[in-house]
């Protein structure tokens, strides 16, 4: 017999592009989860971090959150693991800990927090509990299940929460330490081990992974840099959170895994497939997992276009994806083409023009400014120096005629 675990992280409740609102495509993709959760018979969810995109998410974030929590618990009969991110305040997460666990809901904000016995039901129960461990005990298994949990906290306050002295010790030895403990006094081979974190952790000597566009970076020189042979021998799977591409760092017979985000939320992400990653396993055992596809959410694409008319056709024909758009071309773009653009499609983020500059000899390139010229021939050749030497068009010769004037 097997636990079944649903492993998602990086939910970024409330997250906008640019000022594009994402909270319907959050719905549709966190009910989409509940519906995997469900229908593959999940015994645990697991959320490891960035639950929300703000340290003081909007209330809509809020209500979404706490609505698919509980339909996740389904009613308390099954516990969910929810640690915070870089992105999420760690007092906001824990605040509502008391109500949450009566629902079947285990929310970790600080590294060394200590979960609190939960409400008696007839699913599943918190049999142990010590800062960084928690080991629940489910009524229809005949196993416990451990979690070593290690939500995100930067370096000093990590290391103030593990009681660390030594403020020259590498975070890698500060939690390898910490974990080692937790696993020797609790993860025995008579149950199921797992270790919950929000980190930037890399296989030592593998590929060093990008972090997403408009993250906030974990990574910042080597000093930061956590390795995956840190994890204890005890631990059979490690979920992990802040990567937003579904990724496996570990060997294959103790998966260290990312599950990436539900949603693609920078242009950086267009194109990659969002998952949940769905994991089985047992005592002693090897764990294995499936990623489940998401289907949700609106597509991000990166067009470059090179006329109006093929940028308007396309847009048209792919009304549902969300556009970061590329028009080059010999002059700047009009009010109308622009007009036209926006008319063509609602999900149109940005729009980058740019602009064919023809090759200038070294004697414009070094001509100056003749400040006899009236008023309009000075802004042409201002217009013309910052623009490498591209001429201003009509209308933006008008425009600059009405402030002028």
């Amino acid at each position: 017999m097997k636990v079944k675990i649903v492993h998602t992280a990086d939910w970024h409740l409330g997250k906008r592009l640019d000022n594009f609102s994402r909270i319907e495509e959050q719905k549709e993709v966190l009910d989409e989860i509940c519906q995997v959760a469900d229908e593959q018979q999940a015994d645990i969810i697991v959320i490891a971090g960035d639950l929300f995109d703000t340290f003081n998410p909007p209330i809509e974030a809020e209500d979404l959150f706490y609505k698919t929590l509980r339909r996740l618990t389904r009613n308390g009969q099954r516990p969910v693991i929810a640690i915070a991110g870089n992105h999420d305040s760690p007092e906001r997460i824990d605040a509502p800990d008391p109500l949450a666990r009566a629902c079947g809901i285990l929310l970790v904000g600080l590294p060394n927090t200590v979960v609190q016995p939960v409400e008696e039901n007839d699913a599943f129960m918190l049999t142990q509990s010590a800062a960084g461990f928690i080991e629940l005990k489910l009524t229809h298994l005949p196993f416990p299940i451990r979690v070593i949990h290690t939500p995100y906290a930067n370096e000093v306050r990590l290391k103030k929460a593990l009681h660390i002295e030594d403020k020259t010790t590498a975070l890698n030895e500060v939690l390898q330490h910490n974990w080692d403990t937790l696993a020797e006094e609790y993860c025995d081979t008579e149950g199921v081990n797992l270790l919950i974190s929000h980190l930037y952790m890399m296989k030592k000597g593998g590929e060093e992974l990008e972090e997403p566009d408009g993250e906030k970076p974990l990574k910042i020189g080597n000093a930061d840099l956590i390795y995956s042979d840190s994890i204890p021998a005890q631990i059979q799977y490690t979920a992990l959170g802040h990567l937003h591409r579904a990724h496996q760092i570990g060997e294959a017979e103790r998966p260290v895994v990312y599950s990436g985000s539900p949603l693609c939320y920078s242009f950086s992400e267009a194109g990659q497939e969002k998952y949940v990653m769905m994991v089985e396993v047992a005592p002693n055992e090897t764990a294995t997992y499936q990623k489940i596809g998401l289907t949700k959410g609106r597509p991000l694409s990166r067009k470059k276009f090179f006329s109006v008319d093929e940028a308007v056709d396309w847009l048209k024909q792919n009304p549902h994806h969300l556009v970061e758009l590329t028009l080059v071309s010999d002059t700047f773009l009009k009010a109308d083409d622009i007009k036209r653009i926006y008319q063509a499609h609602d999900g149109i983020i940005t729009i980058i023009p740019l602009v064919n500059v023809a090759n200038q000899t070294e004697e414009n390139k070094r001509k100056q400014v003749n400040l006899e010229q009236d008023i309009q021939g000075l802004f042409t050749d201002y217009f013309k120096q910052k623009n490498n030497g591209q001429e201003p068009n009509e209308e933006i010769m008008e425009l600059f005629k009405e402030i002028i004037n």
